[in-house]
Formats: structure tokens, sequence, C-alpha cells
């Protein structure tokens, strides 16, 4: 990928991480810390070639991916809120998702896109996937995802407000988008963070180009 320029199309990417992880490495230690942020890689990791996406890197208990549909990031954003939020005694997750041009240089991406899901990531609760309205549009009608309110955010070193909605994983039954608010998990109280000050880790083992295996079903 290095020295290639991304600007074909547009490309959606996903920042998550860990609610609180800071507070967690202070009361329980950094080897345990840094334990619960390597089983939350291999969790992630298992997921991506489902969803068609790619992993950038990981930057302290984070992690940076790239798809190139946008109903395939948000569906692994959902994914990977539920399945860690069924682990007993895990940290709650949180999501940021948006779509937009980048530009790729040395195994890596760059530009506002890339920014503003790193700052919705930042500004979603635990157990949240915060998604842009440009990701929204781009994704079309998604019958099993439920989206909550529009509503405009301020984020860090961002000039304008962005619109995100929360999305969520809509019951059995349901057709009619929906408001969920309500169904914010208790982590959302938590320490919220930015990314700011993080030392980013290439990851290891995974492609910086092309897919992690396998492929995505069409949206």
């Amino acid at each position: 990928m290095a020295g290639q320029v991304g600007t074909s199309g547009p490309h959606t990417f996903l920042f998550t991480d860990l609610v609180g992880f800071t507070a967690l490495a202070a009361a329980r230690g950094d080897e345990h810390a840094a334990d619960v942020a390597l089983a939350f890689y291999a969790r992630v990791r298992r997921l991506l070639a489902a969803h068609g996406a790619d992993e950038v890197k990981t930057i302290g208990d984070a992690l940076m991916l790239r798809t190139d549909e946008a109903c395939h990031g948000i569906e692994l954003g959902i994914r990977i809120v539920d399945e860690l939020a069924a682990v007993p005694g895990f940290p709650a997750v949180r999501v940021g998702i948006h779509s937009g041009p980048a530009v790729a240089r040395g195994g890596d991406w760059y530009g506002t896109t890339v920014n503003v899901a790193a700052r919705l990531c930042a500004a979603a609760g635990g157990g949240e996937v915060l998604v842009s309205e440009a990701t929204h549009r781009s994704a079309g009608r998604l019958p099993t995802v439920a989206f909550g309110e529009r509503r405009l955010h301020w984020l860090k070193n961002v000039t304008e407000p962005v619109a995100a909605r929360v999305a969520s994983r809509r019951p059995l039954g349901g057709w009619r988008e929906q408001p969920v608010s309500a169904l914010r998990r208790a982590g959302s109280g938590l320490l919220r963070r930015t990314f700011g000050g993080r030392t980013a880790q290439p990851s290891a083992g995974v492609p910086r180009s092309g897919r992690a295996g396998g492929m995505a079903a069409p949206c």
C-alpha cells in the first residue's frame, strides 16, 4: 500500500476501543490491562473476514478498521459491541464509523474521514455504535439494523458539527426505525477519552491491504 493513494470510491472506517481502559489499568495493573486488550483484538479479528473488513492498526486499546461497504461497516460495528457484551466481566466496547475519501500512505490511512471516525468513537458511550449520517446514507436500508435519532456532535478538532445516529440490532419482528437512546448500556457514563497521546502500533500478521481472508456477503 505504500505510495498508493486510496481515492477510488468512499471508504468506511471504524474505530473501536474499550471504555474505562485507563481506569482498568490503574485498578488491576498493566499486565491485566494488556491481557484484556489482546483478548479484545483477537475477538474483533475473528469477525473481520465475514464483513469484508481490513485491520489497519492497533492504537493502545483501540483498533482501526476499514471496509469498502458502509453496510458491512455498520454490521461489523454492531457485531463487535454485541459479542463483547456477551463476555462476562469484559469492559464495555464502543465504535465510531464514518465514510468518505481517504489517502493511503505507508500502510496507513489519512484524512478527514479517518479523523471523524476516531472522534465519533470517542463521543460514543459504552455499548454504542455511533454512525455518521454519511455512512447511514451510504449504507441504504438495513432491515436488521435500528437507527436512533439524528443528532449533531461537536467533535474535537473538527470545524463543523457531524450528524450521527446510534445503531443497534433491530429486535426480531421489528421493521420500523426507532430511537435507541433508551437502550444505551450502563457503561455509557464511564470514562470517555480521545485518541490523542497514544502510540500507534502496526498490526502484526494482518494484511494492510486486501481482505483478511474470506468475502463478505452482499449488503
